[in-house]
């Protein structure tokens, strides 16, 4: 399939709690649950970390990654998560607010620190992670701490499994997700694979799988599916559709890095090719692609019924994803909504 250039304004329609649109300016607010951490990244790449000879730090995090790109691309976003009471901390909730995402759901513990991450480059763009966090702030987030007026206000409720490894923040997240199903609110879940955080194997893909079936939306890669499958082909559809696709989901996403995207609804399913760039740090490309798409979605909830807006919207994604490998860093390479508009129209010359 030819890709398709963006056509509409995503910035016209918003959407109530109930799906019913409502006026331009009111934009619907997708809130973002999880980790928020300092990267070091290595300033020369294809080395290791004992090679580098310094590091650059950026701010990350999944979900906070996705809540920034929703915000630069010119939607509403918000996010809840803990961080120490230090100084990365507070640069990270001044990150968020200087990108114009909602850190009123921030909180700040005193007695742990903010999650540092030290992530090398290899020759081909790809990351290996070192975490430190014993515990580190995001863990010890309690449910007594929830926004929960926050989560109610959401369109789009959007998490990954990083904050279901350990309590209390497990318990913090399953009843934030309870609080946001309950509301009516549309469930996103990036599974996130780091396995090097996760006791086991086995631990890992019984957490991830744990709350799989209450999602609305999932984006996974490749690489997680042969390992949620325990080896089967990624790029078959049938090991998709019977093992991952589950009744209540409305539309799964396997992100394919350069390659593009496939999607699956239960009334189609395709695929979307990728935009062509040079590969400087693929850090946070997935979190913009997911950002991307959710901000779509937040805008026009019908995407999920129409194949052909849904394909407008995985070109715009794809876009969004293929410029953040273009620079260092998750947050300080996402672009702006007219970068992404730029880089599709060039290619659909």
């Amino acid at each position: 399939m030819a890709e398709n250039p963006i056509s509409g304004d995503f910035n016209s329609l918003s959407l109530n709690e109930n799906g019913g649109s409502v006026e331009a300016g009111h934009l619907p607010l997708v809130v973002c649950f999880g980790e928020m951490l300092i990267d070091f990244v290595p300033t020369v790449g294809g080395v290791s970390l004992a090679e580098a000879p310094s590091f650059k730090k950026a701010p990350g995090g999944a979900p906070a990654n996705v809540a920034v790109c929703i915000a630069k691309l010119g939607g509403s976003a918000a996010f809840i998560g803990k961080v120490g009471n230090d100084e990365f901390g507070h640069m990270l909730a001044d990150t968020l607010k200087d990108n114009k995402v909602d850190n009123s759901g921030v909180r700040f513990d005193h007695n742990a620190r903010t999650a540092l991450a030290f992530v090398t480059l290899r020759a081909d763009g790809e990351r290996e992670f070192m975490f430190y966090r014993n515990p580190s702030a995001d863990m010890l987030l309690h449910e007594s701490e929830l926004d929960t007026d926050l989560i109610k206000k959401a369109t789009i409720f959007h998490y990954g499994s990083i904050s279901l490894i350990e309590e209390p923040c497990k318990s913090t997240h399953l009843a934030a997700m309870g609080i946001a199903k309950n509301a009516g609110i549309l469930l996103s879940y990036d599974p996130n694979l780091r396995l090097a955080l996760w006791p086991s194997e086995d631990s890992a893909r019984e957490g991830i799988m744990s709350v799989w079936d209450q999602a609305d939306f999932i984006k996974i890669s490749e690489e997680e599916i042969s390992f949620l499958t325990q080896g089967d082909d990624p790029q078959d559809d049938d090991v998709v559709m019977t093992k991952l696709f589950h009744p209540n989901l409305r539309l799964l996403l396997v992100s394919e890095g350069k390659a593009g995207c496939r999607y699956y609804t239960k009334k189609f399913k395709g695929r979307v090719p990728g935009v062509k760039v040079k590969s400087v740090d693929t850090t946070g490309a997935g979190d913009a692609f997911t950002g991307a798409v959710l901000f779509c979605l937040a805008s026009d909830v019908n995407l999920l019924e129409d194949e052909e807006k849904l394909r407008e919207a995985l070109v715009f994604a794809n876009a969004c994803g293929a410029l953040t490998v273009t620079k260092n860093g998750a947050i300080p390479a996402l672009p702006t909504k007219e970068e992404v508009e730029q880089i599709i129209g060039q290619v659909s010359e």
